[in-house]
């Protein structure tokens, strides 16, 4: 298809946008920087907006006092956040490809903003969660859109250098935004004044200068001249691989079940069942959690998949029997301690999930399997935590955290058996 630049190439080497588009008519007059500090403005807000999706997580407490609600709302809230990842997944995580990067993560940065808008001016439970579902819609758009222009922008500015950097830097940017954002909402609900109040506040305008900052990256997708028809995200399962693949999905759905639990009703267990209703130990325990997943990712890197496979099993099982314990007797450290052992055997697991789904695909579908295997595990984010939920209506909150236990413990550690298995397998000679 033939592409239309415009009559000037920048500096950069990156022809210039389309002018049909107001957010490039707007970018057209501001020089854009290097494809190397581009790089690093799109991780650093990377990090920024999945921060903002995770910092009502120890606020969540506080609008229960304040309206006195159950806990199945807070589930209801949550849950509205991964509905909103799903959809925009599914609607809108591939436009990039032909909108532009740029333009696509400008608009998802300006959505979280609006969500932040949306907790300032309704901050009842219908306006929350309007706000979280629109929240969890900008990281749908944002996270696809954001690792391809990380690539390629670093690709542009360090043609030699080997890509699991860019990945590697995604990847930080991603779950770390995930486990810092608890931990700053947790700051602000224990230290700083109008914790409902002053938090979205502050992203608010941290977001906004921040799509104002994304106007200097270099555009890296030339935008036809004539629009493509849109259609929604192709998903597929890998022709002649069905098992391997719902074994990773089922990995990935059992795993983030953890994630769910942790980023929604940890509060309300920490408070419960622990009495301990500070809520920077809340903000805490759920940073700690993702950081773990962060952590393992990276530093076991160079160490083969299969063992990677073992460590995600060993540390799932021993950490969720840590929570579990951590709840009867009643430990606190025990069940913190217990989830940042399940979060690094998730992080693997999730790692694993996705390499199976990359090695299982059709090269020209790859995108397809890939969407598939995010949306079954946004979907491990929402469903088990409603159950959770609806659940603590009717049973002490011991009993049902024990039930949930029991079930992800035999979900994970099978399916990390069984993609060990193909994993041991494959390198067989």
């Amino acid at each position: 298809m033939r592409t239309r630049h415009s009559s000037k190439t920048r500096s950069t080497g990156v022809p210039t946008a389309d002018p049909g588009c107001s957010v490039y008519s707007m970018s057209r007059r501001i020089p854009t920087v290097r494809h190397g500090a581009g790089f690093w403005i799109v991780a650093v807000t990377f990090l920024l907006v999945m921060a903002y999706s995770t910092v009502p997580t120890p606020l969540y407490p506080l609008y229960q006092q304040r309206d006195g609600f159950p806990a199945f709302v807070i589930t209801m809230i949550f849950a509205a956040y991964a509905v909103g990842v799903i959809v925009s997944l599914y609607l809108a995580g591939h436009v990039s490809d032909w909108l532009g990067r740029r333009r696509v993560l400008v608009v998802a940065v300006l959505i979280s903003a609006l969500s932040a808008v949306l907790f300032l001016l309704f901050p009842e439970v219908p306006g929350l969660i309007v706000a979280r579902l629109i929240n969890g819609a900008s990281i749908g758009m944002l996270t696809a859109t954001a690792t391809a222009h990380l690539g390629e922008l670093r690709q542009a500015a360090r043609p030699n250098e080997n890509t699991v950097v860019a990945a590697s830097v995604s990847g930080a940017a991603n779950l770390g935004g995930l486990s810092l954002g608890p931990l700053v909402g947790g700051i602000f609900a224990e230290f700083l004044p109008d914790p409902l109040v002053l938090p979205h506040l502050v992203f608010l305008l941290v977001l906004i200068v921040a799509a104002v900052a994304l106007m200097l990256v270099p555009e890296t997708v030339d935008v036809p001249d004539e629009r493509r028809p849109y259609h929604p995200q192709k998903l597929s399962v890998p022709p002649g691989a069905k098992r391997p693949f719902v074994i990773a999905a089922f990995g990935a759905f059992s795993g983030f079940a953890v994630f769910g639990l942790f980023t929604s009703l940890a509060p309300t267990f920490l408070a419960t069942t622990f009495e301990a209703g500070d809520h920077l130990l809340a903000g805490a325990t759920s940073f700690a959690v993702f950081a773990a997943a962060a952590a393992g990712q990276i530093l076991l890197t160079p160490i083969a998949v299969h063992r990677q496979l073992t460590v995600a099993i060993v540390a799932c099982a021993s950490g969720l029997l840590l929570i579990a314990l951590g709840a009867v007797l009643p430990q606190i450290v025990l069940f913190i301690g217990g989830g940042v052992v399940a979060g690094l055997g998730v992080g693997l697991l999730f790692k694993g999930a996705i390499s199976t789904a990359a090695s299982l695909a059709d090269p020209k579908r790859k995108g397809e399997t890939l969407a598939l295997m995010f949306l079954v595990a946004y979907a491990g984010l929402a469903i088990p935590v409603l159950i959770v939920g609806a659940a603590l209506a009717f049973e002490p909150a011991t009993g049902v955290l024990l039930v949930f236990v029991a079930l992800v413990l035999a979900a994970t550690v099978t399916a990390g058996t069984l993609m060990r298995r193909r994993a041991r397998a494959s390198i067989r000679p």
